[in-house]
C-alpha cells in the first residue's frame, strides 16, 4: 500500500462500504475486497489477512444495527458464539501452516453447497419434520455446523455469512431476520478471533485496514437496517443468488 495512488485508495473506501453492506444483508461482501487489495498491489496471503482484519468493524456494525433482533436469543448466542470462536482458532492455525492449494479445491464447493442448502432450507425443514414454528432448535446439529463454519471463517472468511445463515436457516428455528442478526454476531466472533491471531503471526497490511475500516463500519450499519426491513423469502433469495455467484467467481479465479 505504501505509494498507492488517490484512486486506489478511493477505490477500498467504496469497496470496504460496500462489503459492510452485503455482509449485513447476505454475507460474502469481504470477497469484494479481497480482489481489491490484490488489485492495489498486496500479495494472496496479505490481502487475505488484511481483508479478515478490516471486516470487523464492519461485523460491529451489523450487530449494533441488529441488537434489536438478537434480544431473547441469549442461550443459543452463548453456545453458537462459543463453537464459533473455537472453530475460527483451528481456521486461522490451518491458514498458518497449509498450502495455498487447500484453500483453491475445497472453499468454492462449500460455498455452492451452502447456497444449495440455503435454497433447498424450507423444503428439507419439512423433509426433516418441525412439529410447530416454536420448536427448539436442534441443537446436536446446530453447534458442531457452526464450528465448522468458525473454521472456515478462520481460514478465509469469504462468505462465511453465506455459509452461516444457511447453517442457522435449516438448524433454528427462528425467523431469517432474527437469524440474519445471529449472522452478524457470529461472523464477529470469528472475525475478532482471527484479528487477534493475525494481528501477531501473520503479514497485515495496516494502511489497508485503516482505509477500510471505518467503511466496513458504515456499510455494516447501513446494511443491517435494510435486511431488517427485508421480507424472509427476499432475504433468503438475495443469500442464494450471492452464494452462488462467490461460489463461481472463486472457481473461475
Amino acid at each position: 500500500m505504501v505509494g498507492a495512488s488517490p484512486g486506489q485508495l478511493v477505490f477500498l473506501l467504496v469497496a470496504g462500504l460496500v462489503a459492510g453492506a452485503i455482509n449485513a444483508i447476505a454475507g460474502g461482501g469481504s470477497l469484494l475486497v479481497f480482489p481489491a487489495l490484490l488489485a492495489v498491489g498486496l500479495n494472496p496471503l496479505a490481502a487475505n489477512v488484511t481483508n479478515s482484519i478490516a471486516q470487523w468493524p464492519g461485523y460491529v456494525g451489523i450487530v449494533v444495527g441488529n441488537r434489536r433482533e438478537l434480544r431473547e436469543q441469549r442461550r443459543r448466542i452463548v453456545l453458537t458464539c462459543i463453537m464459533a470462536a473455537l472453530g475460527s482458532v483451528v481456521g486461522c492455525i490451518l491458514l498458518l501452516v497449509l498450502p495455498g492449494s487447500v484453500f483453491d479445491t475445497v472453499v468454492p464447493a462449500l460455498v455452492i453447497l451452502a447456497s444449495i442448502v440455503m435454497a433447498l432450507g424450507p423444503y428439507l425443514k419439512r423433509w426433516i419434520g418441525t412439529p410447530d414454528p416454536d420448536a427448539p432448535d436442534r441443537t446436536a446439529w446446530l453447534l458442531p455446523a457452526v464450528f465448522l463454519a468458525g473454521v472456515y471463517g478462520g481460514y478465509f472468511g469469504g462468505a462465511l455469512g453465506v455459509i452461516l445463515i444457511s447453517v442457522l436457516s435449516l438448524l433454528a428455528n427462528d425467523s431469517l431476520v432474527r437469524l440474519n442478526a445471529l449472522k452478524g454476531l457470529l461472523s464477529l466472533v470469528a472475525a475478532t478471533v482471527t484479528v487477534i491471531i493475525f494481528a501477531l503471526r501473520a503479514p497485515v497490511d495496516w494502511t489497508a485496514v485503516a482505509i477500510l475500516a471505518p467503511t466496513t463500519l458504515v456499510g455494516g450499519y447501513l446494511g443491517a437496517r435494510v435486511a431488517r426491513r427485508m421480507p424472509d423469502a427476499v432475504l433468503r433469495w438475495f443469500v442464494v443468488v450471492l452464494g452462488l455467484a462467490v461460489g463461481v467467481y472463486l472457481i473461475l479465479t
